[in-house]
């Protein structure tokens, strides 16, 4: 008979369990990068961010765990119910806390919890455990953010639609050959903008692994939380986040760094899955002409073409992406309210908008800057 447990930590379990039940081909799912979250500050009860993590025993060995947060605000999300919130308090309910299944700040679709049960059962278990974690730490509603698919979605279940621009790598042999299936006048301007880097005097350099020192962690830092701070806000990731990522993550980190007369200007930190590349972070100290759209998007997908990788994920939202090659893609999101009125309304909102964004997706589509078959 399956137990049931709870842990205000992810410290609490196991990590070399966790990781045997998890794909380690997604980083984010990885103990090690929950635990930077948690042990430097970036997640915790302060920060709106309560670890409640599931894992399920049988015969006191684990067969399913899942990161899972209560949240007491939307931030960080990537996924925007607060109309939702302001819905509920308008009515005179209480939209916090809520559940969330989700990876803290990374809006990057993966596998959201890791079993060493049959799909077809953790398909019927997850929703049946949410709906009573739900209802033991009396939250309004539980979400998923960003699974693989809406495949999990059930009766009870509400599957909302999003998209994002992800590049695909159709067997490059280079940049030049990606660049081949553009247009003429599409790939005048992407030369264009990397020969402006280059006239500035902008040189990248790319490390991974062990190649990444302290002291670059520390310069990324500077240029990620001075990007922050131009727009009145803070960086929701501390200093020591992104030293802890390096201890225990080295090999699936990769810095981008730009220097000016060998003076680093601005950075951007990936991260390496098995088959996917995940641009998450940026910084800079102040504005070069494109050198975001290279250090982002072509560095990435130069990586992409030389180690094989399959598909770039630069992160959440940019129509500009589109014309640099990256296309649409659905994103998903899984959602069910406690209240059963909400719960309604809810179903009909996402399946209006799901309408929307269908439509929405194939005219994006359209935008692409590839010739034509």
């Amino acid at each position: 008979m399956y137990k049931v447990n709870l842990h205000s930590s992810i410290s609490e379990i196991d990590a070399t369990r966790w990781d045997q039940l998890c794909d380690p081909g997604y980083p984010f799912l990885r103990h090690a990068f929950l635990q930077a979250l948690e042990a430097s500050g970036s997640v915790g009860p302060e920060t709106g961010w309560q670890p409640l993590h599931l894992e399920v025993t049988d015969s006191q060995t684990s067969v399913l765990v899942m990161p899972l947060y209560l949240k007491r605000h939307s931030w960080g999300e990537y996924v925007f119910d607060q109309s939702w919130a302001d819905a509920y308090e308008r009515n005179g309910l209480v939209y916090y806390p809520k559940l969330l299944n989700a990876i803290p700040f990374t809006p990057a679709t993966g596998p959201r919890y890791g079993s060493t049960l049959s799909a077809m059962e953790t398909q019927q278990l997850i929703p049946e455990l949410l709906e009573q974690v739900m209802r033991q730490v009396q939250a309004s509603s539980w979400h998923c953010l960003f699974p693989p698919s809406p495949i999990s979605a059930s009766a009870s279940t509400h599957a909302r639609l999003g998209c994002q621009y992800h590049w695909f790598n159709r067997g490059y042999a280079d940049f030049d050959d990606f660049l081949s299936r553009f247009t003429s006048r599409k790939r005048k301007s992407i030369l264009r903008e990397r020969r402006k880097v280059q006239e500035q005097g902008i040189v990248l350099n790319s490390l991974t692994g062990s190649a990444i020192l302290p002291k670059h962690i520390e310069q990324f830092y500077r240029f990620y939380q001075a990007t922050y701070h131009k727009r009145g806000r803070r960086g929701y990731l501390t200093l020591e986040t992104f030293h802890q990522l390096l201890d225990q993550m080295a090999e699936q980190m990769l810095l981008v760094l730009a220097e000016d007369e060998h003076t680093p200007v601005a950075a951007a930190l990936y991260f390496i899955g098995s088959n996917t590349l995940y641009g998450r972070y940026w910084g800079c100290l102040e504005h070069y002409d494109s050198l975001h759209f290279e250090a982002c998007y072509y560095q990435g997908i130069e990586f992409c073409i030389k180690q094989g990788l399959e598909r770039f994920d630069p992160g959440a939202q940019g129509e500009h992406k589109i014309q640099r090659g990256f296309e649409p893609v659905r994103t998903w999101s899984l959602h069910h309210m406690i209240h059963p009125g909400f719960h309604q309304a809810v179903g009909d909102f996402v399946a209006e908008e799901h309408e929307l964004m269908e439509r929405r997706i194939e005219e994006l589509t359209t935008w692409l800057p590839f010739k034509h078959a």
